[in-house]
């Protein structure tokens, strides 16, 4: 290898260790408030960059609109028209032109607009000279997504703010493939294991199963949340949560047919946004269905479970759900699949490995049909560790809840064990 390929080697893995750094400070970043942003582009990079922007679920409150053009544009056009609360500019000018350049732009900008100027020189004195004229942030070709994102957060996002709850949403494949049971087992296990205040949110109105599984009868629950946003604060949504155990509590679903459950896209968004402030961790069990909301929720979490069996419906809609969630989610992480109910006597199956193939995507866990376990703990209204906490099973949804917490790693499943068993049939 020469030295040149040997630098262009080192540089390029370097850029996408940096990259992944970035992604990984961006899933911890706060969602944008509601705000107007204008960005003027020279160039067609960050005009890229700010499209993959407009696409990011933090983004989902910002207006932003995106112009060819520099600061000379953003003059004409803001001479006639209010500015936005932030104008992102993009110049090729050095130090000894900008700040004249800028000057048109200041004159009618009104005081509370921010500016972000991405420019070509890393000046330090320049960089200086315009945070003391009321520049908000000074950047330097490349940017990247994360950087851009960044910024706008650390101008708008309150840094002593109260952190974000993490969110995880299950999600069936298919109709009947247990992803509930998963999703209660799960949420038990994140609250148990590591003593983290947690709330389950059963979103499955006309027929959610939260309330038998975890033998509560609740008289309120989701329904009051959802029909009474104007209401809806950490004070309003404690007294709708039910106690299921020390760090657990329940969200539950009327489970009832009085009423047509009829819900407009944002419908279920100041329900998340007050479980996110009220608790570390969300686990919402969301019914298989795909309409507006079910997207607009799926959209805003902080990780997706998939949850299938092992046969093709099941494989063909996991399949599409998982591309229409990896453009929904462009910057985010790809959803996590589970394959359950695996080697049920009788049953004509798709193997694990034939089944993932298709969906470029590795399962992170692996549950065994087992009808004694599971149907004895949902008749005694317990959950898998509660019923046999040294079962396989039992250990398989304690590794799901470090994984959908992200506190360990997805790892690719090992050889033997269940997949061994079911290669040797």
């Amino acid at each position: 290898m020469s030295t040149v390929e040997y630098e262009i080697r080192n540089t390029t893995e370097l850029r996408n260790a940096e990259d992944a750094v970035r992604m990984a400070e961006l899933e911890g970043m706060r969602p944008l408030p509601r705000i107007s942003v204008h960005a003027f582009c020279e160039s067609e990079d960050l005009q890229r960059v700010m499209e993959r922007c407009s696409n990011d679920r933090r983004m989902s409150k910002v207006g932003l609109r995106i112009t060819s053009g520099g600061i000379a544009a953003a003059a004409n056009m803001f001479a006639s028209a209010p500015t936005p609360n932030l104008i992102i500019l993009e110049t090729k000018s050095g130090a000894a032109n900008l700040l004249s350049e800028l000057a048109p732009l200041a004159a009618v900008c009104d005081p509370s607009t921010k500016v972000v100027v991405v420019g070509y020189y890393n000046d330090i004195a320049l960089y200086r000279e315009l945070i003391r004229n009321g520049i908000s942030e000074y950047m330097v070709q490349p940017v990247s997504m994360p950087d851009i994102m960044m910024a706008m957060a650390s101008i708008f996002v309150d840094p002593d703010a109260e952190p974000l709850g993490r969110s995880v949403a299950f999600i069936g494949a298919k109709g009947g493939v247990g992803s509930s049971t998963i999703a209660h087992n799960c949420a038990f296990g994140i609250s148990r294991l590591f003593s983290t205040e947690t709330i389950l949110a059963d979103l499955d109105l006309p027929y959610g199963t939260a309330n038998i599984d975890f033998d509560q009868d609740p008289t309120q629950g989701i329904a009051e949340a959802v029909y009474a946003p104007d209401r809806l604060d950490e004070v309003f949504l404690d007294r709708l949560l039910t106690k299921c155990s020390e760090h657990l509590s329940l969200l539950a679903a009327p489970s009832l047919l009085d009423r047509a459950y009829d819900f407009e896209g944002q419908a279920f968004q100041p329900v998340l946004e007050v479980l996110q402030r009220s608790a570390p961790m969300t686990v919402l069990d969301i019914p298989h269905t795909w309409s507006e909301w079910t997207r607009s929720v799926l959209s805003s979490v902080d990780e997706v479970v998939i949850c299938a069996a092992p046969d093709l419906a099941n494989l063909r809609n996991a399949k599409n759900m998982i591309d229409a969630l990896r453009k929904i989610r462009p910057n985010d992480k790809a959803p996590h699949l589970i394959l359950n109910q695996v080697g049920m006597p009788k049953r004509p199956e798709i193997t694990p490995s034939d089944f993932c193939e298709p969906l470029e995507i590795e399962p992170i866990a692996i549950i065994p049909f087992d009808i004694n376990l599971f149907g004895t703990a949902a008749n005694s209204g317990r959950m898998i560790s509660e019923m046999d906490p040294k079962s396989p099973t039992a250990e398989t949804f304690s590794q799901i809840s470090h994984i959908v917490t992200g506190r360990i790693a997805v790892k690719k499943a090992k050889k033997g064990g269940l997949l061994g068993l079911l290669k040797r049939k």
